[in-house]
């Protein structure tokens, strides 16, 4: 890899730990990157996964005061996240790679589609926060929420890319407490299917795996982790969405360009 290539991956990295601790979805910065600098798309989604695994542990470190009095619901929550995680890992490993370069394109709009829309997503789940009566929610549909926790966890060990805003969405929904609550919660939801992911790759396809890429991601995403949990909330989400969304837009090109070669 280049010098210029190296660089463009680092601040790549250091963005997308920065906004993961804050928003999530930082892989739509990074997997668009490595994309267009011809990564192969199994090879970038590994190596970006575990690189990014350094920068979810700084942020999640950084958002430890939200957790207080969390355990009991990271102790129910956290298995089905790591089943989830094995799962998506699974289905990378052994799923033939043509099916991830069909795949990828949709699961990526899909993703872009949870960034642009996470005004509202948000708005639902404040309005949620003010309803007397969510306690109630919160113990009738305990059994959907561990469901939706392990397909959160499928999508992510697969793809990774916005599983932080659905988590976001679904623990907003169905647990109690404020959205940063729920974005410490994620933080470490995220983080387990992360590492899930990360050992399953190092396992079975340690020939896969572009280890420079991996090293510059973890280096700058856990820099970015750190400052995101600190100065985080004074960035703009709107600003934020529209590069995530550009930088998806030239991913999906390029994905497409190939699939039509």
């Amino acid at each position: 890899m280049e010098i210029f290539s190296s660089i463009l991956v680092f601040f790549a990295g250091l963005w997308a730990g920065t906004i993961n601790a804050v928003v999530g979805s930082g892989t739509l910065v990074t997997f668009p990157v490595l994309i267009a600098l011809g990564v192969a798309p199994v090879v970038a989604s590994m190596s970006n996964a575990m690189g990014l695994v350094a920068g979810t542990a700084a942020g999640a470190w950084g958002y430890r005061r939200e957790l207080a009095g969390r355990g009991r619901q990271l102790i129910k929550l956290l298995p089905a996240s790591l089943l989830g995680g094995i799962s998506g890992a699974y289905l990378l490993l052994h799923l033939p790679e043509e099916v991830f370069h069909y795949v990828a394109p949709v699961l990526l709009v899909l993703a872009m589609l949870m960034v642009l829309f996470q005004p509202k997503l948000q708005g639902w789940v404040r309005s949620r926060e003010e309803n007397p009566e969510h306690a109630i929610r919160d113990r009738s549909h305990g059994v959907l929420l561990v469901v939706l926790v392990y397909l959160a966890g499928v999508y992510g060990g697969y793809f990774v890319a916005a599983q932080g805003i659905l988590l976001v969405g679904i623990l907003g929904v169905f647990l109690t407490g404020t959205m940063q609550n729920a974005n410490a919660m994620k933080n470490i939801l995220v983080l387990g299917v992360n590492m899930v992911a990360a050992v399953s790759y190092l396992i079975f396809a340690f020939d896969r795996i572009n280890w420079l890429v991996v090293l510059l991601i973890a280096v700058s995403s856990t820099i970015g982790g750190l400052v995101g949990s600190k100065v985080g909330r004074k960035l703009s989400p709107s600003v934020l969405r529209a590069v995530i969304f550009t930088l998806g837009t030239v991913a999906l090109g390029v994905m497409i360009a190939n699939l039509l070669k």
